[in-house]
Parts: C-alpha cells; sequence; structure tokens
C-alpha cells in the first residue's frame, strides 16, 4: 500500500555543544521508497551511560526502531512505532546487559507524517513541537522526575528549564526490559512546522521562541541550523539535536501531480479527439 505524503520539506542536525566532549545525541531521518510506502520516519534519541555507553545507545535505538517500522509486513502506523519503540528497548537492554555497563539508555522521540497526520511515539525528555499560526504547541510530556511535579502542578512549567533535576528521568529506553511509549496521534495544516530536539535546545530556547524562529526562518534547514546556532549561542551545557519539518502543502508533492497529470491530458486529448471525429461523421 502506497501512503500520500504531503509536499513538504525537512532537515537534521546534531551539535556536540560547548561543553560535552562527546556527542552522545542521535538523529535519523527517512529517505526513498519506504518512505512512500510505509510513511516517512524520524527521529532523536539522547544518549546516556557516559562515553561511548550513551553514544552506542542512542544510535542502536534508532537502528532499531527505523528497521522494526519498515518491517516486510505492513501494518498500522501506531502499532508499526510501538514495535519500533519495543524493539529499540530490548536491543539496548540486551547490549547492557552484555557490556556489563549498567545503565546505558537513551530518551527516543520519532514522528512518522502520513498524509495529513502525525503520528508521534515517545519515551524521555526529548520533545516534538508543533508551530501553527506564529504559535508553539509541545505535543509530548516530559518522563523526568520534574515532568511529573508539573503534572501535578507542585511545580510551575517555567520553572523546569532551571531546575536542578531537570535530566532526571523515570522512563528511558533500555533502562528496563520492558517501557511503555507515548503514541499521539495529530492532524496537520499546510504551514505547519514539526520541531524535535533534545534537551539540550529546549532547555534554553523557550516555547515562544521556537514559534519565532520558525515564523522568521525559510524553510527546514534554515530553522534547525537557527535552533542550534541560538543553543551554542546560550552556552548550552548538552548535545543540542534538532529535527524539522514544514509542510508547504497537504496535496502531493509535484512530481506526484505530474505524473498523474501525464496520464489525465492524453486521455482528455483523446476524447476531444473522439467528439471531433463525431461531429464530422454527423454532419
Amino acid at each position: 500500500m502506497k501512503h500520500i505524503l504531503p509536499d513538504f520539506d525537512y532537515s537534521g542536525l546534531s551539535h556536540v555543544g560547548p561543553v560535552r566532549e562527546d556527542n552522545q545525541d542521535a538523529i535519523q531521518l527517512s529517505d526513498g521508497p519506504a518512505a512512500a510506502e510505509r510513511g516517512w520516519l524520524c527521529a532523536v534519541a539522547d544518549g546516556m551511560g557516559g562515553y561511548a555507553h550513551g553514544h552506542l545507545a542512542s544510535t542502536l535505538a534508532l537502528q532499531k526502531l527505523f528497521a522494526a517500522f519498515y518491517d516486510e509486513k505492513p501494518q498500522s502506523i501506531e502499532r508499526a512505532l510501538r514495535r519500533g519503540i519495543e524493539s529499540a528497548n530490548l536491543g539496548v537492554y540486551k547490549q547492557a546487559q552484555q557490556m556489563g555497563a549498567g545503565r546505558m539508555g537513551t530518551t527516543l522521540t520519532a514522528a512518522s507524517v502520513i498524509g495529513n497526520k502525525l503520528f508521534l511515539a515517545h519515551v524521555g525528555d526529548s520533545r516534538a513541537y508543533l508551530i501553527r499560526d506564529e504559535k508553539a504547541f509541545c505535543l509530548t510530556d516530559d518522563h523526568t522526575t520534574v515532568g511529573e511535579l508539573v503534572r501535578i502542578k507542585v511545580l510551575p512549567p517555567d520553572k523546569v528549564r532551571t531546575h536542578t533535576q531537570r535530566s532526571v528521568l523515570t522512563k528511558g529506553i533500555g533502562l528496563a526490559l520492558f517501557v511503555k511509549a507515548d503514541i499521539t496521534q495529530h492532524t496537520l495544516k499546510s504551514g505547519d512546522s514539526v520541531i524535535l530536539c533534545s534537551d539540550g535546545v529546549w532547555s534554553v530556547i523557550e516555547d515562544h521562541e521556537f514559534a519565532e524562529l520558525a515564523t522568521r526562518t525559510r524553510g527546514a534547514h534554515e530553522l534547525s541550523q537557527s535552533l542550534i546556532n541560538l543553543a551554542l549561542h546560550r552556552q548550552t551545557d548538552d548535545n543540542a539535536s534538532a529535527i524539522t519539518v514544514h509542510i508547504k502543502s497537504l496535496s502531493a508533492p509535484s512530481t506526484e501531480r505530474a505524473s498523474r497529470t501525464s496520464i489525465v491530458a492524453p486521455l482528455r486529448d483523446w476524447l476531444s479527439r473522439r467528439q471531433t471525429l463525431l461531429i464530422e461523421k454527423s454532419s
């Protein structure tokens, strides 16, 4: 089954940041025919477990996620994402056990775009934002101790970024044998932008600033670069990664419209010629 993808552009960037010596973040974006057949997929992961272990956890999680998502058997997007998260979790967990690496894990936030739908799978404290009508909406919950305090209204949301225990996870990929991801679905509109980012980005950029940057920049690549540049300028204390998607139009891309036109136009010409012949014969 071939899905209809919207006309959109996308970009992803990851930077070690001004403080860390190694980049434990990882990003991945799908491309090629599989995206049209099964849906377009992207994801950001922020690893933990020290040098090498954190990077291994994030890259392994993305490899397992994408392999399971694009499995040979077609399935619903929600099920494919859930299966991908389960595969990523088990893969990282087993690798940690084999290496005796202790608590090796990663966050994982994935997005799939099909038609006018955005599907998210989320574990940890990386975030997904929707930018619409110059406003930013955070679509994910932080699976952290501080995030729980916000949800029970003990801590106001504006205190999260400066809290000393901001990065203490309550849920992550590879930290336990089983993990339950948040799977959500959202409706897209033409002109929307979607941002996935690690906490090295959102911890130093306010929600309203995501919207301001998306409004000022032209295209996904410029937005990704602007987010990373701002995070570095503000001396983020972590790796900085961002994936951006800009929905140009919810109709099929020009290549698909052109292929349909190449079929319709000759048929229209043939009908026109046939009608002319019938008129000539009748006269």
